[in-house]
């Protein structure tokens, strides 16, 4: 047992009472502990130029979370609009199979207007620290994409079956401005090696107050796959209660279920959510950004279906001011490596 981990068990001991009482009583998650290595948290930090950047934090337990490099931007983004948002990390192999580390993200200024993108940008590093292989994929060389306003929040997921990463993101266009989820698959995160296609929508849908046809804006998704039930599991914002929801499939592509179920227990409104497991156990996080606020939401599950608020004396990110971002589990090695290169929060 490592002395991060000696601690982690330390403090959960000392904690179990004040946590079983809250478990019990006040209806939140009793904390999963992480078995093994840290956490990294991507982010950015706001709407003007210098906040739409990279930010890093890490975990030594995945709910407290402190900054990297004084909370300022960790990567030059040197191409596209100059300013990035709604970054998604996620670890996994090159086409050598050497394992390394992607982010994607959203390739937008905010300041330019709220339908004025049609990028994503991505970037690639073997150790954390390193980021190279920036690259830019305008939606417009498309067939059907070219007057697109908005292409967001983009994250992916290994596709087993194809053998590729399917790349998914909300996009909108001139002829269609509400947004909805579509996909593409990569092997490199540079280019798509399929035409997009949709993966889920809500359009046309019928009022059930008046029967008539609408059309809800759909974003942010963030898909998981349940080991113990066969089913990937869709969540995205819900445009109408300013909640997550989620819609499933057996099948990665689709068709996903038309009649979502909303499981997010926020009070104020949130979008941007994303899960990362609690490393050795059943347990999830789901951490979602409370845009109105200022401030994060967090909340757990071990089913994917039913969900407990993690108390917010259990988990800091506020401190980060974090918007949209994600969470992946490193190593202790890596961990060590970040705080070298870039310095930690006090």
């Amino acid at each position: 047992m490592t002395p991060m981990v000696f601690v982690r068990y330390l403090t959960a001991f000392a904690m179990a009472g004040y946590y079983l009482f809250n478990y019990v009583f006040n209806n939140y998650a009793y904390p999963a502990i992480s078995a093994s290595g840290a956490y990294l948290f991507c982010y950015f930090v706001g709407n003007e130029v210098n906040e739409q950047t990279l930010h890093f934090a890490v975990s030594t337990d995945g709910y407290n979370f402190k900054a990297l490099n004084n909370n300022e931007a960790v990567i030059k983004q040197t191409k596209g609009t100059g300013c990035v948002r709604d970054p998604y990390i996620l670890k996994g192999k090159d086409e050598t199979g050497k394992e390394c580390y992607f982010i994607i993200a959203t390739d937008m200024n905010a300041l330019e207007g709220w339908t004025s993108n049609h990028c994503l940008i991505t970037w690639k590093s073997y150790d954390l620290v390193n980021w190279f292989d920036e690259t830019v994929i305008d939606m417009r060389q498309f067939p059907g994409f070219e007057t697109t306003t908005r292409a967001w929040a983009p994250q992916a997921i290994w596709d087993n079956e194809k053998q590729m990463y399917m790349v998914y993101w909300a996009n909108s266009t001139q002829e269609n401005d509400c947004a909805g989820h579509y996909y593409a698959y990569t092997k490199d995160f540079k280019t798509f090696e399929t035409m997009p296609q949709v993966l889920y929508g809500r359009w046309n849908e019928t009022d059930p107050e008046t029967g008539e046809k609408r059309n809800i804006q759909c974003i942010d998704g963030d898909i998981i796959y349940n080991e113990k039930d066969g089913y990937y599991y869709l969540y995205f914002k819900e445009d109408i209660t300013q909640k997550i929801a989620y819609v499933k499939s057996k099948n990665l592509t689709g068709p996903y279920n038309t009649d979502y179920t909303i499981c997010s227990l926020n009070y104020w409104g949130v979008e941007g959510s994303s899960m990362y497991r609690i490393t050795g156990t059943n347990a999830w996080m789901m951490i979602m950004d409370e845009y109105g606020q200022d401030s994060y939401f967090a909340q757990m599950t071990r089913d994917f279906k039913s969900f407990r608020r993690v108390q917010r004396s259990t988990y800091s990110m506020d401190h980060l001011k974090p918007r949209h971002g994600s969470v992946v589990p490193i190593s202790e090695e890596e961990y060590f490596r970040m705080v070298e290169a870039y310095g930690i929060q006090k």
